[in-house]
């Protein structure tokens, strides 16, 4: 194994066992603080004491957690849809920029919680609602991300394709989506973890199923172990939503992740 390798090795596991490593670290000084101060559960219940109720209750947090998975899924897939259609229209056209993107603004300042209720007196208690909300939660950082990356594209590229009779589409295809797709991962990545959060919302409004739901019901039944069982699985489905768009990034643009070798 040369140098080189090696040292991409320990970086690659460097970057596991650390925040690995920090995880253990404030997992064991709060299982400490709820044994030292004797916190109720009800207030905070212990690392150990979630581990209990997410075994308890396991059978009903599954299902709960393929059903919030599956509203996610399908909210972030409507918003990459429509984000990516949204920002290419953007970029074609200086007219429908200067139209819609001051309105892309404005509706990030209307809170998703005023708006899910009235999404759901117009859908309904179904899956719709939720996969809208969620797509209104998860649109905005892909629509900008992208509309900053088919920016980017090389000034000189752009003009030799040009004075070769390239036509838009033959620009768009080999000059601007190849220089916007690292920013429109960044703004999926952005996108998976605030899924979870809008999916969460949608089913407080209205649903009968998912953790959301749960954790209403659980906060009912003053049972914070549980509420916290479902917020572990909650940020685990945000955390692998995460890891999945990264591996679609390096599989889908290895480039970005070239760095050049240090020297002096």
């Amino acid at each position: 194994m040369t140098g080189t390798d090696r040292r991409v090795r320990l970086a690659g596991a460097g970057r596991v066992l650390v925040p690995a490593g920090f995880a253990v670290i404030v997992l064991g000084l709060w299982q400490l603080y709820t044994a030292v101060t004797g916190v109720r559960e009800i207030v905070l219940p212990s690392p150990l004491e979630t581990a209990r109720a997410l075994t308890r209750h396991f059978g009903v947090l599954m299902p709960a957690a393929g059903t919030t998975a599956c509203e996610v899924l399908l909210g972030l897939l409507a918003a990459t849809l429509v984000g990516i259609a949204l920002a290419l229209a953007i970029r074609s056209s200086t007219l429908v920029e200067r139209a819609v993107y001051p309105w892309l603004v404005v509706s990030q300042t209307v809170p998703i919680p005023a708006i899910a209720p009235i999404v759901v007196i117009w859908t309904g208690f179904d899956l719709r609602p939720k996969v809208i909300v969620i797509a209104l939660v998860c649109f905005f950082p892909i629509v900008v991300n992208t509309v900053d990356g088919l920016r980017a594209a090389d000034p000189e590229l752009m003009a030799m394709l040009r004075s070769l009779g390239a036509s838009r589409w033959q620009r768009l295809r080999f000059a601007r989506l190849p220089a916007a797709l690292p920013s429109l991962f960044s703004g999926l990545k952005l996108a998976a973890t605030f899924s979870v959060l809008g999916a969460v919302f949608a089913e407080w409004v209205g649903s009968s199923g998912g953790l959301g739901y749960l954790i209403l019901q659980y906060n009912n039944q003053s049972d914070t172990a549980s509420m916290f069982a479902a917020i572990v699985l909650l940020a685990a489905m945000g955390i692998a939503l995460f890891a999945l768009v990264s591996l679609g990034e390096r599989l889908t643009v290895p480039w970005a992740y070239h760095r050049a070798p240090s020297g002096n």
